[in-house]
């Protein structure tokens, strides 16, 4: 079991060296070797908390440190179950697609019932999470089940799917920003849209080494709709998306930092178009991977403009 990660997850990981051989199909489950997925779920929530703080000025620094540990550990337990859910629904998909077959579900190392058991207890921790928030966020984190259970079936009815993937991976801006001020504002909502451009981009991206597996067995993505046309249509996404950004900062009168930051998130996604190659799956991981530190610029570029 130890000998055989997913084909994305280095054998050398901590899940792999550390954690005793019962707990790993569990780990792999919730994705815990591959922590890209829960990086790039905690960043919109800083954001939004971040966008709050620079609208309001009133949060003292204390609480918004507090409730991003909160974002910290609720990303990482609700990543989990998101894939723990994604994976009870792809099951009999995931084991003819090359990069999933060793997943834990088709691999046959644990049970569907026990994999229902183990998202039920994820699900528990995020609620717990979750009620540590003021009654919006606790609404709003309510109402993020919808997309979050529609996602895993829209690969299978329109070549869209990272649209859905979006506008559930990037709720926490939402979240992030209620959380503080207990509304959403125009700011708070045009990064939202900025992000589920942005998240189009990179799992566009991603889904381009499935794309031909995906294609065998009737499953639909940007990728094998966009094929030869990727990088075309990835300037047009990313440039939304910084468009919608630089919107968002002029709308929550962002100082002059939060522009010069933003031009560099502008060259990374040029950085990320450029060297996307399609046919290359290894550079496909590399470049989706590398979300993981825009993210972060992009939640420094709010924070330096308070």
């Amino acid at each position: 079991m130890r000998d055989q990660p997913p084909a994305d997850a280095s054998i050398n990981n901590w899940v792999n060296q550390f954690l005793p051989t019962a707990c790993i199909p569990y780990a792999r489950l919730a994705r815990l070797d591959r922590p890209i997925g829960s990086w790039l779920l905690f960043w919109p929530c800083l954001w939004g908390v971040w966008l709050a703080q620079l609208e309001t000025g009133l949060i003292p620094l204390s609480q918004t440190i507090y409730i991003s540990a909160l974002f910290a550990l609720g990303a990482i337990v609700m990543r989990g179950a998101g894939c723990t859910y994604n994976d009870i629904v792809d099951r009999d998909y995931d084991g003819k697609v090359e990069r999933s077959r060793n997943r834990p579900l088709p691999a046959g190392q644990i049970s569907v019932k026990q994999a229902w058991v183990f998202l039920i207890v994820q699900c528990l921790i995020g609620l717990s999470v979750l009620l540590q928030f003021n009654s919006e966020t606790i609404a709003l984190g309510v109402l993020s089940l919808v997309p979050i259970a529609i996602y895993p079936f829209m690969k299978r009815f329109t070549w869209w799917p990272q649209l859905f993937l979006g506008i559930a991976f990037n709720w926490g801006v939402l979240i992030g920003y209620a959380a503080l001020t207990g509304n959403i504002s125009s700011a708070a909502s045009m990064v939202y849209v900025a992000a589920i451009f942005w998240t189009v981009g990179y799992d566009t991206i991603y889904a381009h080494q499935d794309r031909e597996d995906d294609a065998l067995i009737g499953l639909k993505s940007s990728a094998i709709r966009l094929g030869d046309k990727t990088h075309t249509a990835l300037w047009i996404i990313y440039s939304l998306s910084v468009l919608c950004f630089l919107t968002a900062g002029v709308m929550a009168f962002a100082g002059l930092w939060f522009y010069l930051i933003m031009g560099g998130v502008a060259l990374h996604l040029a950085w990320q178009i450029i060297n996307t190659d399609i046919s290359d799956s290894d550079k496909c991981l590399v470049v989706f991977k590398s979300n993981r530190n825009l993210g972060f610029i992009i939640m420094i570029a709010f924070a330096f403009s308070l």
